[in-house]
């Protein structure tokens, strides 16, 4: 694995164990920032899948944009995009005042950044 690919992994984790820390705080919990931080986990799941691959990226947010690119070194995800519409949104919207993600909003992201990173870690080697 090529050190920036682990550099991404490394803040994909951090992402991914931020999002299960907020995800089981029972008194005011914060569902915003569990939502946010399944978006920010894929997104750099999807970068480091990219970099392993040596496909160029802009610097984004949007999932779909990260996902069409990522899908020329694996035309099989084709089946993660619904669980990348799903996130996508988390990413700035929920950030500002306006809209305010719920307990059910949290648990369907935990679960779709779940199994999109599944099939990221599985495709780089890594363990599930």
């Amino acid at each position: 694995m090529k050190p920036q690919t682990s550099e991404w992994v490394g803040k994909a984790e951090g992402d991914w164990n931020a999002a299960n820390q907020l995800n089981r705080v029972r008194k005011d919990p914060n569902y915003d920032g569990v939502c946010f931080h399944c978006q920010q986990s894929v997104e750099k799941y999807l970068k480091a899948r990219l970099v392993e691959a040596g496909i160029t990226f802009a610097r984004t947010h949007d999932l779909l944009v990260l996902h069409q690119l990522v899908l020329q070194a694996e035309p099989s995800w084709q089946g993660l995009q619904p669980f990348l519409i799903s996130l996508n949104p988390f990413a700035i919207g929920y950030r500002y005042p306006g809209l305010a993600a719920t307990k059910a909003d949290a648990k369907a992201a935990i679960k779709d950044c779940r199994e999109v990173r599944r099939a990221i870690r599985t495709a780089l080697g890594l363990p599930v």
